[in-house]
């Protein structure tokens, strides 16, 4: 049986239908088992840039200096906006510590009022949204992490894949934050890797992570990121050993993957292969 199925999602390369590059169809699949092929394919291109955003509230704001200045040169009615044109948004946690940051692209302040968080706050209307956006599934986690950061290790290990790469994506950037401040321990440490839940690609970067800095901690989101954590500044000097437990589970997942063209690769030999060039011993329990 033959089916029209719809990807949502975008591809950095569109070329034409009737491309050579397309002549063939596509073959799919999700980087570990193949879906299926395709005779043709209709290319959707994305929306125009100008297509409206969703307003967003930012709520409890503390106004800085240029931000007051501007708040009272304007009004706080939807009918007077004030335009900002470009602003970087940082995102903190319960702590007061940087999670992250987002940049706002032509604001207009649509209304503002003070905050029921707290005196001198406001809540703020924004009639364009974050880049990089926040998509409506995440918010969830990232309250999580701005309300309660966490303290104990695999709290990532609950969520599907798609969520723990957004984790990943905060331990990024709020983990580099905190390794820049923080000296890197001495070579000769011994690390404990817990691989009972690196069923995928992220959750072996959010494992090791924690296994090098932490609850909620960075060592690498990839295989480039993971080479230059190794040569210092994010924690631990080499040479250092680690014991990776579990590992098996990595190996049943990980062992037999795709790469975007389609030849097969053992990812879980290439991580290992970055790990000893960068002299560490892997000891696999």
């Amino acid at each position: 049986m033959l089916l029209d199925i719809t990807l949502d999602g975008a591809e950095d390369f569109y070329g034409e239908p009737e491309d050579p590059y397309l002549a063939a169809g596509v073959s799919l699949h999700d980087e570990r088992t193949w879906l299926g092929h395709c005779r043709n394919l209709s290319i959707v291109l994305p929306p125009d840039e100008d297509t409206e955003v969703p307003p967003i509230r930012l709520l409890g704001c503390a106004p800085g200096a240029a931000l007051g200045t501007a708040l009272a040169t304007g009004t706080s009615h939807t009918s007077h906006p004030l335009r900002l044109d470009e602003a970087e948004l940082q995102v903190l946690d319960s702590t007061g510590e940087g999670t992250s940051e987002r940049h706002i692209s032509v604001a207009l302040i649509t209304a503002w009022q003070p905050s029921a968080l707290g005196d001198g706050l406001l809540d703020i209307d924004l009639s364009y949204g974050l880049w990089p956006q926040v998509p409506t599934w995440a918010r969830p986690m990232w309250t999580r992490w701005i309300t309660d950061p966490p303290t104990t290790r695999n709290l990532w290990a609950a969520y599907p894949t798609r969520e723990r790469q957004m984790w990943l994506d905060i331990v990024r950037q709020r983990g580099c934050r905190l390794l820049a401040r923080t000296p890197d321990r001495p070579p000769g440490g011994v690390y404990d890797l817990d691989g009972r839940h690196i069923t995928d690609f992220p959750g072996l970067y959010c494992a090791l992570g924690e296994a090098m800095n932490g609850p909620g901690g960075y060592f690498g989101g990839d295989l480039n990121a993971l080479h230059d954590c190794l040569n210092g500044n994010f924690g631990a000097t080499a040479p250092f050993t680690l014991n990776w437990h579990h590992s098996s589970v990595a190996h049943h997942h990980l062992s037999h993957c795709l790469s975007p063209d389609g030849k097969p690769y053992d990812f879980v030999e290439e991580v290992l292969s970055v790990l000893e060039g960068g002299r560490v011993e892997v000891v696999l329990k």
